[in-house]
């Protein structure tokens, strides 16, 4: 033992003994580096989220909640957007991922282009398609109006169809990721597989429900669990695009707490995402659960 190491070790291990226990050297240095990681967990997340539940503690504001009909339809919103988005998100990530496994060159390039939407920050590519949708000088609403002659709808202003295009950016931003995860598992798979099922005159759908789908199965569900944690606690997709309205019909659990706060609400705002963990903590206990096994 160097005498650098002996100047770092033996006070901690005098003050272990002084304490009434004995810690071997590599007990100290395990202590040395999981402290400052301990330091960090306790003042970023035990502390942020404990002060958040004191915030939400008072019993009277789900009461307050509950009587909010923004709150329901909140609530609402939140379980359409993972029940549908999720949903038809990876299921085109399934087959997304199975139409990347082909070597060819144009695929390739493909693969590249489509990475960008998840690649580029959330901030400038929802506001850009937010500018694009713009009812008066949109680009989409220019290049209907070039084509039919008619203007285009208000695309924000109604909030069944304001709803629905923030999916689709949800889906649109986040699918590359998830197409990335299954596509790992797909090129898992050993080839000889399929060119046994090929001998055996198996067409494509026959591999991928016999070959493909057992093996990958465990991890398409591992995903939409996570993808599902992930979404109740993301807001780029409604905030940036919507910004929860129009008159606050848009809104899901992520961004509700902010429509609070700029009401200077925020034991409320803390309570409506308290009111989020119902919908998240079986997500991670199933989640665990098969990760587990």
């Amino acid at each position: 033992m160097t005498a650098t190491t002996t100047n770092i070790v033996e006070p901690a291990r005098r003050q272990s003994r002084r304490a009434g226990f004995a810690l071997s050297e590599k007990q100290v240095w395990a202590l040395l580096f999981t402290a400052p990681y301990i330091v960090i967990f306790l003042a970023f997340v035990v502390f942020p989220v404990g002060y958040a539940f004191w915030l939400a503690r008072d019993p009277h504001l789900y009461v307050e909640l509950s009587e909010d009909p923004i709150f329901l339809r909140t609530v609402v919103n939140t379980l359409v957007f993972l029940i549908v988005a999720i949903n038809v998100k990876m299921v085109m990530a399934l087959f997304l991922s199975g139409f990347f496994t082909h070597k060819r060159w144009w695929v390739k390039v493909l693969a590249v282009l489509f990475v960008l939407p998840w690649a580029v920050p959330s901030i400038p590519t929802i506001l850009s398609v937010r500018f694009m949708l713009n009812p008066e000088w949109g680009v989409v609403n220019t290049l209907i109006f070039s084509l039919t002659g008619d203007d285009g709808p208000n695309w924000l202003n109604d909030p069944a169809l304001a709803l629905s295009l923030s999916m689709v950016v949800h889906i649109w931003k986040s699918l590359p990721f998830w197409t990335l995860i299954l596509l790992a598992g797909r090129l898992a798979i050993p080839g000889e597989l399929y060119e046994a099922a090929s001998v055996d005159g198996a067409g494509a759908w026959h591999r991928f429900r016999f070959i493909t789908w057992p093996s990958i199965s465990t991890l398409y569900v591992t995903c939409t669990f996570l993808s599902m944690i992930f979404t109740v606690g993301d807001f780029n997709s409604v905030y940036l695009l919507t910004g929860g309205g129009p008159a606050d019909l848009t809104h899901v659990l992520a961004t509700l707490g902010i429509r609070y706060l700029r009401l200077d609400q925020v034991g409320l705002a803390m309570a409506s995402i308290v009111c989020a963990l119902p919908l998240i903590l079986p997500l991670v206990f199933v989640m665990m659960k098969r990760l587990s096994k």
